[in-house]
């Protein structure tokens, strides 16, 4: 396939999704309509008006006749999720006169589900931004869940397109229709009840909605410059905890639920790691914020606990000033951050399934040291014997997206560092690019509008990587530059 022949397919597959994504995005017009801010029509109609013509246009190139391959397909969802930012931050800069990397900032992190803004004030942007920023994130959470369980579904060591039950093998979600569907039951009814949830600790609906958007999306924002504190409220702080949690478990665990398949949580690997290093996580940060942070044990267990859930569900909420942290608490937390949540969820991060393979495989591969080539070591997983060609190629693939991550994390602090002599401590830069990079946007005070534009670049490609597990950037790099055979 030449290079141009590629990139048309790329091209057509876009606008297959651009056309279809128009009419969602014209839903904050409602908004518009309903607090009477007539001067943001034009800017906000603006965004599902090119989706539309980008849909039309693109729709008309040739596609290639032959079968689309994965890469195709990965390189038309990183070159989306790129072109919603750009658009989703138009009406940014016509509405409030931010600049194009401002307002292309504030896309990728509406699109990607980070808490980061380039806003100096939310307290008196207009009504209409402020629900379109939470908006973004709820469709971009439910976005990368179904890009994550279709690439799931072509592995063969996950099971996404069928569940064993004791007596029979059936689908989960047999067809890209009822895949889809389902998710968007699921999704809506999560953040449903998160509206009727919020709404019992007093706030208003317009603060409710916004917050079970952001919060079932694990995306963080908020429509305060003071976020969650600015409410005062410590049973929405304690609520908002559990429905963080419901946003970063797999939905296919809903799905089963459901179907009256699985009635407990705990049957998934990935789901009994969460709270195991929930409840550590919390414990460690507990005795930090005493020992180092002279805390009380009642705020140390309250923030503990929030920041923790916070970070692993990479939500991005916070009710504490990391400033005042510890190094030591700081990169304890990073970490937790950088591990993230369930794969199949809307949270970010590495994944815990990740985990849970990494070190099986570790496991696996030194129990192979010690005995004899001629004795075959069993790879397990969810239950099952992994053939050995299947378990090294996923392993293979697993270690590779942990190593990229990494070097993405080094690469984009070493730029920033060169390009910013700013006096912000290492540690805060680290913390603050991982927060990117795992779609959180927790941090200690760097990423603000007043950062050098290097720095905003910086930070929207990583968020752009780390959204994507950074496979489908690079595939989309290869096409371009190098073509495809």
């Amino acid at each position: 396939m030449h290079r141009l022949s590629y990139i048309s397919t790329i091209a057509a597959d876009l606008g297959d999704i651009f056309f279809f994504i128009a009419p969602i995005t014209a839903f904050p017009l409602v908004v518009t309509v309903l607090y009477s801010e007539w001067y943001m029509f034009l800017p906000m109609a603006a965004v599902p008006a090119i989706f539309f013509l980008l849909g039309l246009v693109l729709k008309r190139l040739p596609r290639n006749e032959r079968e689309n391959r994965l890469s195709t397909a990965l390189c038309s969802v990183a070159l989306f999720w790129f072109a919603c930012a750009i658009v989703c931050g138009i009406p940014f800069m016509l509405g409030l006169n931010m600049s194009f990397t401002d307002s292309l900032f504030e896309g990728m992190a509406g699109w990607t589900g980070t808490a980061f803004t380039m806003m100096q004030s939310l307290d008196t942007a207009p009504h209409t931004l402020l629900f379109w920023r939470s908006f973004m994130q709820w469709i971009g959470g439910i976005g990368i869940i179904a890009f994550v369980i279709a690439l799931a579904g072509s592995t063969g060591l996950f099971r996404g397109k069928r569940y064993r039950t004791e007596s029979r093998e059936e689908p989960l979600m047999p067809s890209i229709i009822s895949t889809g569907r389902a998710i968007w039951k699921i999704y809506g009814f999560l953040t449903f009840i998160a509206i009727g949830l919020i709404l019992f600790t007093g706030l208003s609906l317009w603060d409710s909605v916004n917050l079970a958007l952001t919060t079932i999306s694990t995306g963080g924002f908020t429509l305060h410059s003071g976020g969650i504190l600015s409410y005062h409220n410590i049973m929405l702080e304690l609520l908002l905890i559990p429905l963080m949690i419901a946003g970063a478990l797999p939905i296919r665990l809903y799905y089963l639920i459901a179907e009256n398949r699985r009635w407990s949580l705990f049957g998934d690997e990935q789901v009994k790691l969460f709270f195991v290093v929930m409840a550590i996580g919390t414990a460690v940060l507990t005795y930090d914020l005493i020992y180092f942070g002279n805390a009380d044990v009642v705020t140390a267990l309250e923030q503990g606990l929030f920041m923790t859930v916070s970070a692993l569900t990479t939500t991005g909420f916070q009710i504490a000033d990391l400033q005042t942290w510890a190094s030591v608490t700081l990169l304890f937390l990073m970490m937790l951050v950088f591990i993230g949540g369930a794969a199949g969820s809307s949270s970010g991060g590495i994944k815990l399934n990740r985990v849970v393979l990494g070190l099986r495989a570790l496991v696996w591969w030194f129990r192979r040291l010690f005995v004899s080539g001629k004795v075959l070591i069993p790879f397990k997983s969810e239950g099952r014997i992994i053939p050995r060609a299947t378990a090294e190629l996923e392993t293979a693939k697993t270690m590779l997206v942990i190593i990229l991550s990494v070097v993405v994390i080094f690469v984009a602090t070493i730029v920033i560092l060169q390009f910013d002599q700013s006096t912000y401590p290492i540690t805060s830069i680290l913390f603050d690019i991982t927060s990117a990079f795992s779609t959180c946007g927790i941090t200690t005070g760097y990423v603000s509008a007043d950062m050098p534009v290097v720095s905003k670049w910086v930070f929207i490609i990583v968020m752009w990587l780390g959204r994507l597990e950074v496979i489908p950037v690079v595939m989309l790099f290869m096409a371009l530059f190098r073509g495809s055979d």
